[in-house]
């Protein structure tokens, strides 16, 4: 396969790794906060492990031992979150952020 094409599919999968690690921070929180139950203690330390071991797994996969692949899965990883945090904003954390 070219080269470049695998860069570039090593780039969607870190945008999607980093939208299944961080969409799934911001639903654990949102859930958390939300929830009465004594559960929701429980929820933070699993989907902490769930969503680190899904983001290591797919890098290692991704890499193939070969660290281009890894930069480029880091790249789109990093992309993802800022695409997240700006999705996920409230007008109140607008108008309150010093990075907004």
């Amino acid at each position: 396969m070219n080269e470049t094409l695998t860069l570039a599919l090593a780039l969607v999968t870190g945008v999607l790794l980093g939208i299944i690690f961080f969409g799934g921070l911001w639903w654990t929180v949102r859930k958390g906060l939300a929830s009465q139950s004594h559960w929701s203690a429980f929820l933070f330390p699993v989907s902490l492990l769930l969503r680190t071991g899904i983001a290591l797994t797919g890098f290692y996969l991704v890499a193939d031992s070969r660290w281009e692949r890894l930069l480029a899965c880091l790249l789109g990883f990093v992309a993802a979150r800022l695409l997240v945090v700006r999705l996920t904003r409230t007008t109140q954390d607008v108008n309150h952020a010093p990075y907004a």
